[in-house]
C-alpha cells in the first residue's frame, strides 16, 4: 500500500489532522486540502498544519470543495488513488443559524467530490457521516440496518444526504464507497465547538456549564465518546480494505457514558492536569431541539469487516485531552 496518493479533504480539521500522521507513517503520500473556514478558532488548525506541513510525504492546498473547476484541477494534477472526504461544515445547532454554509459544504462539495472520482477512478472514496443521521432513532444501541429517515437538524440531513449521493455514484460508476458514521470524537487539540473543550473553557473563564438534561440524573443523556486514536485505527484499516459497490459503518465506542459521567470524568481529569481539585458550577435546563436522549453506536458490522475494537477508556483518553489543554492554553 505504501506510496499510493491519498487525497485527504479537511486535512487541518480534528480527524483529518491525526488521519494524515497515522497514514504518512505508513508511508503514503498525502495531497491534504482544507478551506481554513473560521468556525472555529483557526489557529488551532494552523497549529494541526504546522505539525504535519514539513513532512516530505505532506501536500497541504488550501481550497474549497464548493469550486468545482479546482477540485477537477487537483484530481488531475495528483490522480488519487484513494479519497477520504472528511472536508464539511460541522456541528449540529450552527445549522440552524447558518444553513448556507452547510449546502455549499456539505452537498457541493461532496458532489464536486463524487464528480472528481467518476471523472478520475479511485480505488476507494471513503467520507465521513455522521451518528446524527439516526435522528430521533429511540431504539439503541443504533445498527446501521436501522432508519434513517428522520434527521432533526439540518446538518443531519446533509449526512444523509451524502450517503444517497454516495450509493448513486458508486452504484452508477463503480466506485467502491465507505460511510463513516462518527460517534462523539473527541482528543486532544480537538474541535473547541464540542460539549468537553467547551466546558473545560467555561471552568477557566469562570462560567458555568449548562448541562441539557434536566438534572434528571435517571434518565440522563447518553453519549458513546470515542477517542480520537481509535477513529483513526479503524479509518486506516478500512482505507485498506476497499470493497465493492456502497456501505456504511458505524464508528464508534459501543460503550455509552451518562453525560453525567463524562462531567465527573472530565473534573477529575482536569484535577490531574492542574494539581488542584476542579469542580464546574453547573446549570441545569431542558434538552435542546435537534439533541437526541441516547446516542451510541452498535460496532458490530466494523468488528466483523476490520476486526474494529476501541481500546481508549473514557477517563484516559479525557486525561489525554486536559494535559494537552493545560500545556497548549498554558494554564498551569
Amino acid at each position: 500500500m505504501e506510496n499510493k496518493t491519498i487525497l485527504v479533504t479537511g486535512a487541518a480539521g480534528f480527524v483529518g489532522y491525526y488521519l494524515s500522521q497515522s497514514l504518512m507513517k505508513s508511508g503514503y503520500k498525502i495531497i491534504g486540502i482544507d478551506n481554513m473556514n473560521d468556525y472555529y478558532d483557526v489557529h488551532l488548525k494552523e497549529e494541526r498544519l504546522s505539525k504535519i506541513q514539513d513532512n516530505p510525504l505532506f501536500t497541504f492546498i488550501k481550497m474549497d470543495l464548493a469550486d468545482k473547476k479546482a477540485v477537477e484541477e487537483l484530481f488531475e494534477e495528483y490522480e488519487p488513488e484513494i479519497v477520504v472526504n472528511l472536508a464539511a461544515q460541522a456541528g449540529v445547532r450552527y445549522s440552524i443559524e447558518n444553513p448556507d454554509a452547510y449546502i455549499q459544504s456539505n452537498i457541493i462539495g461532496f458532489y464536486n467530490v463524487l464528480e472528481a472520482c467518476r471523472h478520475h477512478p479511485v480505488e476507494h472514496l471513503l467520507y465521513a457521516s455522521s451518528s446524527s443521521v439516526y435522528g430521533s432513532n429511540k431504539k439503541v444501541p443504533f445498527e446501521e440496518t436501522d432508519f434513517v429517515d428522520t434527521p432533526v437538524s439540518l446538518y443531519a440531513a446533509t449526512k444523509k444526504s451524502n450517503e444517497l449521493m454516495a450509493h448513486t455514484y458508486s452504484h452508477l460508476y463503480n466506485i467502491p464507497a465507505t460511510g463513516l458514521r462518527f460517534f462523539t470524537v473527541y482528543g486532544p487539540m480537538g474541535r473547541p465547538d464540542m460539549a468537553y473543550f467547551g466546558f473545560t473553557d467555561k471552568f477557566f473563564n469562570n462560567e458555568p456549564i449548562h448541562i441539557y438534561n434536566n438534572g434528571d440524573f435517571e434518565n440522563d443523556l447518553y453519549r458513546d465518546f470515542t477517542y480520537i486514536d481509535d477513529i483513526v485505527t479503524g479509518i486506516v484499516k478500512l482505507i485498506e480494505k476497499p470493497h465493492q459497490g456502497h456501505t456504511v459503518f458505524n464508528i464508534g465506542n459501543n460503550n455509552p457514558e451518562k453525560l453525567m459521567v463524562f462531567i465527573t470524568s472530565l473534573e477529575k481529569a482536569l484535577s490531574n492536569s492542574l494539581g488542584r481539585e476542579v469542580a464546574f458550577k453547573k446549570i441545569y435546563e431542558p434538552i435542546k431541539p435537534g439533541d437526541v436522549p441516547a446516542t451510541y453506536a452498535s460496532t458490530d458490522k466494523l468488528k466483523e469487516a476490520i476486526g474494529f475494537k476501541p481500546e481508549t477508556t473514557i477517563q484516559d483518553g479525557l486525561q489525554k485531552f486536559t494535559d494537552w489543554y493545560v500545556a497548549y492554553y498554558n494554564k498551569k
